[in-house]
């Protein structure tokens, strides 16, 4: 390793506070005072933030190339629409009382 790479990552009090950050996050995704749609949309909004910032920071995907980044979220979106495909086999198989 380098001078310039180790001068390129971030100090562990940069870790610590996006530890602390997510932390805090989790504390606020405990409190329950919304009606259920405004805390479905803000412990969704929430869990996006929250998991962003795992993949960034501790999973180091910020500090990668910009193609494994892509990569991922392309993966992610691959995965989705498969899944959408699967989903209405699934509920027609409880319609018709399937175990």
């Amino acid at each position: 390793m380098t001078a310039t790479d180790a001068d390129s990552s971030p100090a562990m009090k940069f870790y610590v506070a996006v530890w602390l950050g997510l932390l805090c996050i989790a504390g606020v995704m405990t409190y329950r005072g919304f009606s259920s749609g405004v805390l479905l949309a803000v412990l969704l909004i929430l869990a996006f933030i929250e998991a962003g910032l795992a993949l960034l920071y501790f999973m180091h995907l910020k500090y990668d190339r910009p193609i494994l980044l892509w990569s991922f979220v392309l993966s992610i979106v691959f995965v989705l629409l498969m899944m959408n495909q699967i989903w209405p086999d699934a509920y027609r198989m409880v319609s018709i009382g399937h175990p």
